[in-house]
């Protein structure tokens, strides 16, 4: 069975490749507090995703020198008036 991960895209300006952000959470040894930890993923898409976007990644064989992931399935999609907001700032 293959392993699967669910994840943020954190960057999609690769072509058919998005970078996911997945975070886990531990306890410390010592003082028993629970953090954060994030892992990046380059994963392979045949679909176009946003930065935002909630995917699962499924492992699979070597792609490329970085790229053992591919994007399963979209979980959520992030809203796309959101971006344009953020589009008419940055003019």
């Amino acid at each position: 069975m293959k392993k699967s991960l669910i994840g943020v895209v954190s960057s999609n300006k690769m072509q058919k490749t998005v970078v996911v952000k997945v975070e886990r959470m531990i306890e410390h040894p010592r003082y028993k507090k629970i953090i954060k930890r994030f892992s990046k993923f380059y994963a392979h898409t045949e679909i176009p995703l946003n930065i935002g976007d909630i995917v699962e990644i499924e492992e699979t064989r070597p792609l490329s020198k970085l790229k053992r992931w591919r994007v399963r399935r979209v979980v959520k999609r992030v809203e796309e008036e959101i971006m344009e907001v953020n589009d008419d700032q940055a003019i």
